[in-house]
């Protein structure tokens, strides 16, 4: 197979795959259909929504064609990811706890006793 690069020809410029994953992402997410309340708010949960989407799409689910994941295909993982796996990735919270957190802990562990 041979890499074209610069100035393809427009005879074989293809729309196809695009529009293959842009119905795709529509199909599955419907934050990018029409009158839909689930849309983001906030452009960052929209970028956050899209790539949990890839990495569910790329690296959990099996495709039917390919029989594995497409990350498999690619050799970039050995099994298919589960959401636990995606989970893992991401960062761990940080709980900021005030002075009085202690005192509201021990006064409600003194009504259950």
């Amino acid at each position: 197979m041979k890499t074209v690069l610069g100035f393809p020809d427009p005879d074989h410029v293809s729309t196809s795959y695009v529009e293959r994953q842009n119905l795709t992402m529509r199909m599955q997410m419907r934050r990018f259909t029409r009158l839909t309340n689930g849309h983001s708010k906030k452009a960052a949960n929209h970028a956050y929504a899209v790539a949990i989407h890839y990495m569910h799409y790329n690296f959990c689910r099996i495709h039917q064609t390919l029989r594995v994941t497409p990350a498999m295909e690619a050799g970039l993982a050995s099994t298919p990811w589960t959401v636990d796996d995606l989970i893992a990735l991401l960062p761990k919270p940080v709980v900021k706890s005030s002075k009085n957190d202690w005192k509201i802990l021990k006064r409600a562990l003194g009504k259950i006793a």
